[in-house]
Formats: C-alpha cells, sequence, structure tokens
C-alpha cells in the first residue's frame, strides 16, 4: 500500500562540498521543462500504480525553494493535482536560509505544506565558508522568525558534525544556538567524504583536515546527551524531536514501506521492486517527452533481501525491529533467522533483545554502520 512520495528537484544556486545528491547549478538549466516533465512522470506512475491517500509528501534536492515564485506556486499545484493527499498527512518541503521569501511561504502555506525542513549544518559562519555554504547564521535567525510568522510550527534543521577543523568546543555552542529557537525536530550528521564531490578530491591531496575518529564519537556521544537534556527523543539514529513531531516520512524509509521516488535520480520501492531514475536532466526529460518512465534500473527485493533490509533498517530506530511485527511480515522470528549475528553483537554490548524488540544499546549506535553491515548478505 502506497502511502508516501519523494520529489527530487535538482536545482542549486550553489553546491556545497560535501554534498552528492543529484543536483546542477540552477543558472540556465530548463527548469519549466524539468516541472512539466515531473508531472508527466506522476501521472503515468500513478495510472499504473494507483495509490492510497498519501499520508507523507517530502519534497528534497538540490533546493526546491530556488524555484522562482511562478515556478514553485505551478510545482505545487502539479503535486495537489496528481498525488492524492490524506487529511493529515504530512507534507515537507527542504529549504536553505535566505532563500525563503514571504511570498514562497505563503505559496507553500497555500499548497498545504505544513512541514519546513531547513539545511543548516553549523551556526559558525567561517566553518559556513569551509564548507561551501553561503548562509551565515544571521541568515537562519531571520529565516526562522519569518517562517514562524508565516504560520509554520513544524519546523526541522539540519546539523552536521566532524566538519573540517571543528572542534568539540564548537559543536557545543552550534547545539546551544540550536536548543536556543526551541525547534520540535533537529536532524544531526556526521560529515560523510562520498566520491564526486570537493571534499573527496581534497581528502585524497591530504588536504582536508577532519577531527578524527575519536573526537567524532565525541559529538556525537554529546549530541545525543544534549539532546535528551532539552527533552528531545532520540528516535533515530540522527534525529530526534518533541513527542509527536518525528518525521513520519523518514519513518516509511526505516520501517521498510514501500514509497513513490519522482523526478530525476529519484529512488522509489514500488510493488516489490527498487528502482531509480535517469540522473541526468536531459535523459530524464527526454523519456518523459516520450511518454516513458524514466526508470535507469529496478531490483526485484527478495524475500531474503527484505528481511535483511527489515532489520538494518528497523536498527536505525531507536525502538528497533518489533519482532511481532517481522512474524506478521515474514512468518519467520528473527531471532532464530539472524540467531548467530544476534549472539555475536548481543555479545559485544550492542544490542539488546527484549520480549518484542531487537535495538542498539547507546554504545551499538556508536557502531551504528558495523551492526548494520552485519544483516547485508546473511542468506548469499
Amino acid at each position: 500500500m502506497m502511502k508516501a512520495a519523494y520529489l527530487h528537484i535538482p536545482f542549486c544556486e550553489h553546491i556545497c562540498y560535501y554534498c552528492d545528491f543529484n543536483k546542477v547549478f540552477l543558472k540556465g538549466q530548463p527548469v519549466d521543462e524539468y516541472l512539466q516533465a515531473l508531472d508527466e512522470e506522476m501521472n503515468i506512475t500513478l495510472q499504473e500504480v494507483p495509490a492510497e491517500k498519501l499520508a507523507t509528501i517530502f519534497v528534497g534536492g538540490g533546493t526546491p525553494t530556488s524555484l522562482n515564485e511562478q515556478q514553485l506556486e505551478r510545482f505545487c499545484q502539479s503535486i495537489n493535482n496528481r498525488l492524492p493527499k490524506a487529511e493529515d498527512s504530512e507534507f515537507t518541503f527542504e529549504a536553505n536560509p535566505g532563500d525563503l521569501s514571504k511570498g514562497k511561504l505563503q505559496i507553500l502555506k497555500d499548497a498545504g505544506v505544513n512541514r519546513i525542513s531547513l539545511g543548516v549544518q553549523t551556526f559558525n559562519d567561517e566553518l559556513l565558508t569551509k564548507i561551501g555554504r553561503v548562509h551565515r547564521a544571521n541568515d537562519v535567525f531571520y529565516t526562522i522568525e519569518t517562517i514562524k510568522t508565516a504560520g509554520f510550527d513544524n519546523i526541522s534543521i539540519d546539523l552536521m558534525f566532524s566538519l573540517p577543523t571543528q572542534t568539540l568546543t564548537d559543536f557545543k555552542q552550534t547545539l546551544n544556538i540550536a536548543f536556543s529557537l526551541d525547534l520540535p525536530h533537529y536532524s544531526a550528521y556526521s560529515l560523510m567524504i562520498e566520491p564526486k564531490t570537493v571534499f573527496y578530491n581534497l581528502q585524497r591531496k591530504g588536504k582536508l583536515p577532519t577531527p578524527g575518529e575519536e573526537i567524532e564519537a565525541q559529538m556525537y556521544e554529546v549530541l545525543m546527551e544534549e539532546m535528551d537534556k532539552h527533552g528531545l527523543r532520540q528516535y533515530e539514529i540522527s534525529n530526534f524531536s518533541k513527542p509527536g513531531f518525528e518525521s513520519r516520512h523518514n519513518l516509511t524509509y526505516w520501517n521498510n514501506e514501500p514509497y513513490f521516488g519522482f523526478g530525476a535520480g529519484a529512488h522509489s520501492y514500488i510493488e516489490g521492486f527498487r528502482r531509480s531514475n535517469f540522473g541526468p536532466l536531459k535523459k530524464y526529460i527526454e523519456s518523459l517527452d516520450n511518454r516513458k518512465l524514466p526508470i535507469f534500473e529496478t531490483h526485484r527485493v527478495t524475500r531474503s533481501e527484505q528481511m535483511e533490509e527489515e532489520m538494518f533498517l528497523g536498527l536505525r530506530k531507536t525502538a528497533g525491529v518489533s519482532i511481532s511485527k517481522f512474524i506478521e511480515k515474514f512468518g519467520q522470528d528473527p531471532r532464530h533467522l539472524f540467531a548467530d549475528e544476534i549472539a555475536d553483537l548481543t555479545r559485544k554490548q550492542w544490542i539488546e533483545v527484549t520480549a518484542d524488540n531487537i535495538y542498539l544499546t547507546k554504545q551499538g549506535r556508536l557502531l551504528g554502520n558495523e551492526v548494520f553491515q552485519m544483516f547485508l548478505g546473511v542468506f548469499d
């Protein structure tokens, strides 16, 4: 049952040094043609796979709010015309500080958008320059004030740690400023150096002075402690919220549930198939001009893979994997299927098993990726 949709806007006015998402410089791009193609992709897909009323819609990028007001309005109308929404749906738009004019916010509000996710990363202006961001801390304060004035109360910000030259003291200062904003949701990620990024090239030349694994682990521990002190519950490895403000859309991924993905480079999980779209805009638009879905790759997820995914995606949540839901879904007990892996991880004190849950311990959260890898290729 399809209850979620992700839409991708690949345009950015500036490219951040760490970003490996599918994106292009906005200037000179066929934005209107892209929005037309996106509308057509939704149209064709929903003829093939009729949707229930969607519980969540998430618009990411790139920078969705880099669209001008006319384009933004057209895009929002396209979403509302094509995608059926449940009455209490969560409708999120990603944005950058400094991108949201009062006019754009009004367009989003009128379209039914009720959640804004802001890419902040740090409140240290010097660090913002080092990671290729063009906004400054003051832009964040002004933008959040503008968002609140426009009537949005479900606001999230993204933060990053383990940035080049970042110290533990600096990260604590960023957290203190973040808490002073009194927002209902925070995401915080450690810097990952990905291929095809500016940072990847700098690292290969030995010119990227990152804090190192020990400091990174300390930053993550401080993050968990401080969030807890400020009444923000960690419900997933990188996500914290006040009760009732968890990202329902992201929980779709971690609960291993199906979702639509629309746009260049977007991924879907539809009727047991994971598929990805063409990334290059020209290929994406050409496919849809010819009324063909812009599918680059399709993979049928085997039953074994589904069970493995249920484990390593579910373990991202602090609640972990529900044993009863696993049995309901697959007719098998994960404690038997993954007996060796569970025994090994329990011995290392990285996971705990209760009557109905298998979840990461605090130490396990620090070593999440190592835990998840244990559940990859188990049945090969």
